[in-house]
Order: structure tokens, then C-alpha cells, then sequence
């Protein structure tokens, strides 16, 4: 089984996006595949509640903050959605869920600054540092034209990470998941220039067995 942790301290970075849309790539592959939502929040949880049921199954189970426990038998991929401020005892029990995180990062001073800490603690858990973990990251809402872009890239630079890719801003992620939807259910002309961006988060998901 593989088991994808998104993770990032920083409200609004866009975890919950790359989570639900990861799931559904999964789920277009009819992949046994299970999100699960440790935020209090349950927005991912909340987005499988209005998915329309004739799309590409993706199921969930019961975890949260207080109740850290592991998918059932059967799945081959999970996706785990995790809240603002993860760190201490529940990103160690969150890590032992999973095989490899993602960390989605704005392109903001103030996205930039809290991810700093938390990429330190991170490389510095064992899980990580023993290598039994795969860490990435990738940009968010980003617009290559802008200096902002410009700025995470550099700071993405001063980590030994892999930067998977740079997603655009774009309505088409709202607008998907105001339905129920990920791009992956979209019709492909709809969403050709996102599906492009994905194609690396892609690679790097699918390389290795399962």
C-alpha cells in the first residue's frame, strides 16, 4: 500500500486541494484508493460527502486528530489530509501511517516563513532522515511571471528536496471541487493545461511498487 501524508503547518496552502485531487487521479486509475482528513476542520471529508456518486469510487474511514488510526485492509493507496500547525507527537503518528509526503507551499513571505520551521523538524525526524519516507514539495498558486515565483523558488532551493512541480492559480481546482470533482473527472480539454502540471506529482506518486 502506498500512503501519501500532505502536510503543512500554514492554514490555506492548499492541502486539501492537492489531496482530494490526488485521490482522484487514484480513483480515474480505479485504484482502491481511501482520503482520509485529520484536520478538525473534515474539508476533504466534507468534499467526498458531495461527490456525486456515479464519479470514480474514493472512500474514507474514520481518523482525526484524537484517533490517528490505520486505513482497512484492502487499499492500495491512501491519501491523508492533515491540519494547520501538525507537529510533535501527531506528525510522529501521522508519519508511521505513510510512505511519502507532500508539502504544498504558497508563494507568500508568510507561507514561506512557516514552512521554513516545519521543512527543519521535518528533515530532522527519523522516519525522514532514515530515507523510509519520500519528501516533496511543490508550489502553489503560482505565476511564473510574478517575482513571488521567483522568491519560492529560491527558497525551495535551499532545501535537498525535490520540487515535483508549480501549480497555476486557477478557478478550474474551484470549480471542480465546488462539485464534487477533481481534474481528473473534468473532460480533459477543460483541464489540459492542469493535467500537464500534474503529469510530474504523477511520475513521482507512481514510481516504485505499490
Amino acid at each position: 500500500m502506498k500512503a501519501f501524508l500532505v502536510a503543512n503547518p500554514k492554514g490555506g496552502s492548499g492541502k486539501s486541494t492537492l489531496a482530494t485531487n490526488l485521490a482522484g487521479h487514484f480513483a480515474s486509475r480505479r485504484q482502491a484508493v481511501m482520503l482520509g482528513d485529520i484536520d478538525r476542520q473534515q474539508s476533504s471529508r466534507a468534499w467526498l460527502a458531495i461527490r456525486p456518486f456515479e464519479l470514480p469510487t474514493i472512500d474514507t474511514w474514520e481518523v482525526g486528530a484524537d484517533h490517528v488510526s490505520r486505513p482497512p485492509k484492502g487499499a492500495t493507496h491512501v491519501v491523508l489530509d492533515t491540519p494547520a500547525g501538525l507537529h510533535g507527537k501527531l506528525l510522529e503518528r501521522v508519519l508511521k501511517l505513510s510512505t511519502r509526503m507532500i508539502i504544498p507551499v504558497q508563494p507568500s513571505m508568510f507561507d514561506m516563513l512557516a514552512t521554513r520551521h516545519f521543512l527543519q523538524a521535518l528533515l530532522a525526524e527519523k522516519a525522514v532522515r532514515k530515507g523510509r519516507i519520500d519528501v516533496a514539495v511543490i508550489g502553489m498558486r503560482v505565476d511564473a511571471r510574478t517575482r513571488a515565483a521567483s522568491e519560492l523558488e529560491r527558497f525551495f532551493a535551499g532545501f535537498d528536496l525535490p520540487v515535483l512541480t508549480y501549480l497555476r492559480d486557477t478557478q478550474v481546482y474551484v470549480q471542480a471541487a465546488a462539485a464534487g470533482m477533481t481534474l481528473f473527472d473534468l473532460p480533459p480539454a477543460r483541464a489540459e493545461r492542469d493535467l500537464e502540471q500534474w503529469q510530474a506529482i504523477i511520475d513521482w506518486a507512481e514510481a516504485g511498487a505499490a
